[in-house]
């Protein structure tokens, strides 16, 4: 099995349960838990990768600072691979902040490092890991290395390295640029709010409309699990699984995760690829933050 690449986000996240509604004022609150735990939606997705017996390398920068290392230990517990992680001397290490309830959640995010990483590092780190599947996060906390994609990813494809995309929200909700980014992509990744953002109509309409611009676009349907459409039309389903939910922080980036690893490991069949998204999605709500319980390949296999 060749290694996958993942590029973009490597920060730490706050996670903050129980009355997580502000109130100003200087209105103090009692909350039930908070936990510092590894996050960025590459991060957690170069995680759940690993978990899932897939060589993993993580391109992105932290700062020369205490979160820095505190995520850099993080990966190298979850055998992922950080010869490609950089340590900025003078940018802080990016942080979120997670107000979770059990059926949503809000995030408050310093970029620090975040948006520093350029497309000569993500060239650089295929160069030297071989990898023949890139993976980008997190588009639009990175506006220098977007505005390289284009460029890059016409590159790579052209050398045989297949690529996917999970932008993540749009903070600023313009969405520019990713539907001219889609021809170059292989696989996207959004989720239902992230589809509706990008067109209008029934949700299936929009997903078969991204998709005649190239990529197969796999849906993340929360507790409704996944489904995925090709430049055909073809449509495929998986559900998820029923599970007791304790913190919804990064099933998205677990359901990529789940995704990249059953093409990685040769699964052809796009169903089952699917299944393994969802129950890997699923499966990750069932501990605190994002890699707390990721799915191993012996629990996709018992689910």
């Amino acid at each position: 099995m060749r290694p996958v690449l993942v590029a973009g986000d490597a920060n730490v996240d706050l996670v903050l349960r129980g009355d997580v509604v502000p109130r100003f004022g200087q209105a103090e609150q009692l909350l039930d838990s908070g936990e510092l735990v590894l996050g960025g939606s590459a991060s957690i997705v170069a995680c759940g990768l690993a978990r899932l017996g897939v060589p993993t390398h993580l391109v992105a920068r932290v700062g020369d600072d205490a979160f820095g290392r505190f995520q850099l230990d993080a990966l190298a517990a979850a055998v992922v691979s950080t010869t490609h992680v950089a340590v900025d001397p003078d940018l802080p290490t990016g942080l979120s902040v997670i107000l979770s309830a059990p059926d949503d959640r809000a995030i408050l995010t310093v970029p620090g490092t975040i948006p520093t990483l350029r497309a000569a590092a993500v060239r650089a780190a295929l160069a030297a890991t071989g990898a023949t599947h890139l993976h980008v996060a997190s588009y639009f906390l990175q506006p220098v290395l977007a505005a390289e994609l284009p460029v890059l990813l016409a590159e790579v494809r052209a050398a045989g390295v297949t690529v996917s995309l999970d932008t993540n929200w749009d903070p600023a909700a313009r969405w520019a640029g990713v539907l001219e980014l889609l021809p170059h992509v292989d696989v996207f990744l959004p989720n239902l709010s992230e589809l509706r953002a990008l067109g209008s109509g029934a949700d299936v309409d929009i997903a078969r409309q991204l998709a005649q611009r190239g990529p197969r676009v796999v849906v993340k349907a929360g507790a409704d699990g996944g489904w995925s459409v090709d430049s055909a039309g073809s449509l495929a389903h998986a559900p998820g699984l029923p599970v007791d939910v304790v913190d919804t922080t990064g099933a998205g980036d677990s359901f990529d995760a789940g995704y990249l690893a059953a093409l990685a490991h040769g699964v052809a069949d796009e169903a089952e690829r699917l299944r393994w998204a969802a129950a890997a999605g699923s499966l990750s709500t069932l501990g605190s933050g994002g890699t707390g319980r990721q799915a191993t390949l012996a629990d996709l296999g018992a689910a």
